[in-house]
């Protein structure tokens, strides 16, 4: 398999969230894995096994992504036609992605449960092969091998950290690793918005959530597989939640402090490392499996604005202020007190809440810390400016 396309991924140790955790963290790399994430391992595994009648019916995958791409990959090198079926609401990054890979792409439904619903009675009428994204054997044996890499490359591994959709990675993560050593921790990491492993696992049967509203859209599954299902019952220790606000966060402290960009959904086990609030002991040996890196680049430019804004580094506020020549001089004389940069101005006099005679504000602003804003509310304060934070 690895000749055939599939990378073996670094596992490194990052110096900046073992300190912000208070233990060793560890980060496997599928981000950089081939297509840029780990579904090609699970896909080209599944598609290598075909019999060659099977190979000439071609395939057909319904995907937000991710496996639509690693299909698409597998098939190429493979010399397979294949038909890939997206939701409408596909990032159109890797809908382009996945065209440049060979593949038919069809957009039906508007989420990743109704694009499935149609493959099936696709794949029935024109006698194609589905190739499942989590809930089959074969690909959760592909997927299993990044289990082996971790174990093979960090021995004495306490806590391994997955992120969890439906269910595929970490089973095979976790049955890789349960095989070599018992004693490693698996534990599964779900987004708040899409509980659905996590309910099913309480409710001890498969259960649908209701929709929900998430950035990590690659693991944006309602229903799990019976075989994901199974398989996490048995294997994994447990399933944890995090929600948007911790998983922006993340994403820009991997590109600011590890240069690594990363995925809503792959980035959401190190989310939760960095978010929990029990500190573990510092020889603990964490490894979070960052499992993608297709992220949209509009989404991007988001990520790095709100991450800024988390960080108490970029604020934005609204002053009400006399149209009046030079009232602006005295807000800006009080930022350059502070040694703060203006990274944007503008003026609004049309809204609802700009009384006539004065002039509305908005300014964003470049900090070094949060310390920085509270010494500007503190002027604006002392010299009675009206002003307020925007979220």
């Amino acid at each position: 398999m690895y000749g055939l396309g599939v990378r073996r991924t670094d596992l490194i140790k990052s110096a900046t969230f073992s300190e912000m955790t208070g233990s060793n963290v560890f980060l496997k790399l599928e981000c950089l894995q081939k297509t840029g994430s780990f579904k090609i391992r699970g896909a080209l595994h599944k598609i290598s096994r075909m019999d060659d009648d099977s190979k000439k019916l071609g395939v057909i995958a319904a995907s937000a992504g991710n496996h639509a791409q690693a299909v698409a990959y597998a098939s190429s090198i493979l010399s397979v036609d294949s038909i890939i079926v997206m939701p409408k609401n596909a990032s159109p990054s890797k809908i382009l992605a996945t065209k440049s890979y060979g593949a038919k792409v069809i957009l039906q439904g508007q989420n990743y449960d109704e694009a499935a619903e149609f493959v099936k009675e696709y794949a029935t009428k024109e006698n194609r092969i589905e190739i499942p994204a989590f809930n089959d054997p074969e690909i959760i044996i592909g997927q299993g091998t990044v289990g082996l890499e971790i174990i093979e490359d960090l021995q004495d591994v306490d806590e391994v950290y997955v992120p969890v959709g439906g269910g595929g990675l970490i089973c095979g993560i976790a049955i890789a690793i349960k095989a070599t050593n018992p004693k490693v921790k698996v534990i599964g990491v779900e987004s708040s918005a899409f509980p659905t492993m996590k309910e099913s696992l309480s409710q001890k049967k498969i259960t649908k959530v209701s929709n929900g509203h998430t950035i990590a859209d690659g693991i944006s599954i309602k229903t799990p597989g019976l075989l994901t299902f199974n398989l996490v019952r048995k294997y994994v220790d447990d399933i944890v939640l995090v929600d948007d606000t911790s998983i922006v966060k993340t994403m820009f402290l991997l590109m600011e402090r590890a240069k690594i960009v990363a995925e809503a959904a792959g980035a959401i086990s190190l989310a939760y490392l960095l978010d929990k609030p029990v500190r573990t002991s510092k020889d603990k040996r964490q490894v979070s499996v960052i499992s993608g890196g297709n992220v949209d680049m509009y989404l991007l430019g988001q990520i790095v604005s709100k991450g800024l804004m988390q960080t108490g580094r970029l604020l934005k506020i609204f002053i009400d202020l006399p149209d009046k020549p030079g009232a602006l001089k005295k807000i800006v004389d009080e930022i350059s007190k502070a040694n703060i940069n203006i990274v944007e101005v503008e003026h609004d006099r049309l809204s609802s809440n700009v009384f006539p005679g004065t002039a509305g504000v908005y300014l964003s602003l470049e900090l070094e810390n949060k310390e920085k804003s509270t010494t500007l509310m503190r002027l604006f304060k002392n010299e009675k400016i009206n002003f307020s934070i925007v979220k």
